[in-house]
């Protein structure tokens, strides 16, 4: 193993678990995403191109290892709820319980989102991709990533009570 490609993938592992715990909903399921994509990017070192971006090949295989993953199982997954995120800030106890109710809100309404909503939200909120960079990650048309975050958008913003529509 190269020693750049070695300390990229180190360094990459938060970046990596976070995106496999938004794909799979549960911090069992997603050391075992991890696990399993850092073992196809060892396996597949050579086919990484050192001058280009080490994060959206990492993504592309987890991804693709998660995508195999459900088409052999075919199992239910979740985003998690309000309780995995302890350090939400408030000014005192009535805004943190607003902050908490809001967030499981959210939570509740990424979880009912199509798996491919879901991943382009990941993707470019979370992650801070740009729309070009996420299709090129996922193969998709750019097109098509901005209208799957929109609907995303306006799902969860339907969820959570918010009108899209007078804020625009």
């Amino acid at each position: 193993m190269s020693t750049g490609f070695s300390e990229q993938l180190l360094a990459f592992l938060p970046r990596l678990r976070r995106f496999a715990r938004s794909l799979t909903g549960s911090a069992d399921k997603a050391d075992d995403l991890v696990q399993i994509t850092c073992a196809k990017a060892l396996s597949a070192q050579s086919s990484w191109t050192p001058d280009t971006r080490f994060d959206s090949w990492m993504f592309r295989i987890a991804r693709n290892a998660w995508i195999d993953t459900l088409r052999r199982t075919r199992h239910e997954k979740g985003f998690g709820d309000a309780a995995d995120y302890e350090d939400i800030p408030g000014l005192d106890g009535e805004s943190a319980t607003i902050a908490r109710m809001t967030l499981t809100t959210v939570l509740a309404a990424i979880d009912q989102l199509p798996p491919d909503q879901r991943e382009v939200l990941v993707l470019t909120v979370m992650e801070e991709f740009s729309y070009a960079e996420v299709a090129e990650m996922l193969g998709i048309p750019i097109g098509t990533v901005m209208s799957r975050l929109a609907r995303a958008r306006e799902k969860i913003a339907l969820a959570a009570g918010i009108d899209r529509k007078s804020k625009r």
